[in-house]
């Protein structure tokens, strides 16, 4: 039994010893071997590797894909007007060699980014000091960033070089700080306001201009219409005198006759109407008694009311 104990326990100790000496490099890392704490090789492909067991040899990974670095900074800057902005910010970076990495930066991820926080934000400040807010905002906005990842690209391949490539650098907001948008809201709102009204009031005017347009025509027409019911009415009135003159003069006697029944309608013309006259010795109702004026007999005319 103790025979197979101690091969057992052999077997599990060189089992652990065989696992402490590989490792695994993924694709998506660099696998950095430290002998003595110093670097003794990177791993740049993948798969299985071997090492000494420590303490003589361990292993780190490094992340070589594309990292993002976004601002985290909400410090305001000043512009070359002296105006206060704010610039968000973000960084596409990778590790290109992790020896200088590890010598230079540090031992992780984290390093570098916090590094790389402070020159970027440093080179944006300077660049921004330089410019105006239009140019910031529209004009010059690419060149900004231009001169920014230059400026980054130097500092991190200089003397001591990081070991990192930046790939790009882009601004994602340049506003003013919250005070100062604040009063630019108000005067934007305020300067709507006026163009507004002042629309408003072109609106209104164009409106009455045109209204009273529509008045004047609407006069004219009717006056035109009522001049040619005029013109057509007094031909009517001139056609219909020289019938009645045609036919009065033809028959005097009718004539007469015609005219008392029309001086007896507009007398007669309301139930409520009364007229004080001596029926037997006036003119008047003449007709009625059946002879007409001047001689000779009229028509005998309808039977009618009496007052």
């Amino acid at each position: 039994m103790n025979r197979i104990g101690f091969i057992v326990s052999s077997l599990l100790v060189a089992l652990a010893l065989l696992s402490s000496m590989l490792f695994v490099v993924d694709q998506r890392q660099f696998g950095v071997v430290y002998s003595l704490g110093q670097i003794k090789d990177v791993i740049t492909e993948p798969g299985l590797n071997f090492k000494l067991p420590p303490p003589f040899q361990n292993v780190t990974y490094i992340d070589k894909r594309l990292l993002t670095l976004d601002s985290v900074d909400t410090e305001p800057m000043l512009t070359a007007e002296k105006q206060r902005v704010v610039i968000d910010w973000y960084v596409r970076w990778r590790i290109s060699d992790p020896s200088q990495y590890i010598r230079n930066v540090g031992l992780d991820e984290a390093a570098g980014a916090n590094q790389l926080n402070r020159v970027v934000r440093n080179a944006f400040q300077e660049e921004v000091n330089r410019r105006t807010v239009r140019e910031l905002l529209s004009v010059k906005r690419e060149e900004v960033v231009a001169d920014v990842k230059r400026e980054v690209l130097e500092a991190v391949k200089g003397a001591k070089p990081w070991g990192v490539d930046v790939v790009d650098v882009r601004i994602t907001r340049a506003d003013y700080v919250e005070a100062i948008t604040e009063s630019v809201y108000r005067r934007m709102e305020a300067e709507r306001k006026r163009v507004a009204n002042e629309l408003r009031s072109t609106g209104a005017a164009e409106g009455e201009k045109i209204r009273a347009d529509a008045d004047r025509q609407r006069e004219v027409a009717l006056a035109d219409a009522y001049r040619d019911a005029q013109k057509v009415k007094g031909e009517g009135d001139a056609q219909a005198a020289a019938l009645y003159a045609e036919a009065f003069g033809r028959d005097p006697q009718f004539a007469q006759f015609y005219r008392s029944l029309e001086a007896y309608k507009l007398s007669f013309n309301k139930k409520s109407d009364v007229l004080v006259v001596d029926p037997s010795g006036s003119e008047f109702f003449r007709a009625f008694r059946g002879g007409a004026p001047g001689g000779g007999a009229a028509p005998a005319a309808p039977a009618g009311p009496r007052r």
